[in-house]
């Protein structure tokens, strides 16, 4: 692993402990050559693409930057942290990785996307939900929104049962 600081290749790891969200470990280096401290993290890169089978049957390669889009005009100036939003993402693939061995429906993303985004903000919720479900008018609004007051928020990591 290459220095930071003075792009030296010779550290010693001084610690290894998995991350806060257990899918990398964390390593604090030190570098023999200058002596400062620097941290990296080691995570599993998966060789195999997730496709995602669109509406119109085209597939595409899974793009998490193309889920972050979604949520970054859903989310507009709301205030959701970034970290969340990354996270969200994060999680959405991993899962979606887990349960659907070659292939996605872009609906399987987007109602995952849409149960998390339900739980860490309503009015984003609501913003993604139109896009999503195509909205068309006043009156599906209105009962996305009634229906959202209706049913209680799943506590995080838990699925919508709705």
């Amino acid at each position: 692993m290459r220095c930071p600081y003075c792009e030296r290749d010779k550290d010693k790891v001084t610690d290894s402990r998995p991350s806060d969200s257990g899918d990398a470990i964390r390593r604090r280096r030190e570098c023999l050559a200058c002596g400062k401290r620097f941290t990296t993290y080691e995570r599993v890169e998966r060789t195999e693409r997730l496709m995602v089978v669109k509406r119109d049957g085209t597939r595409v390669p899974f793009d998490p930057e193309k889920v972050m889009r979604g949520l970054a005009a859903a989310c507009g100036k709301r205030p959701v942290p970034a970290d969340a939003k990354e996270r969200l993402v994060r999680e959405v693939e991993e899962e979606m990785h887990r349960e659907f061995e070659r292939e996605v429906p872009s609906l399987a993303i987007g109602k995952r996307v849409a149960d998390k985004l339900r739980a860490i903000d309503h009015v984003a919720y609501i913003r993604f939900a139109s896009e999503y479900y195509q909205f068309s008018s006043a009156g599906e609004f209105q009962r996305e929104i009634d229906d959202l007051a209706e049913r209680p928020v799943p506590e995080p990591g838990q699925p919508d049962l709705f």
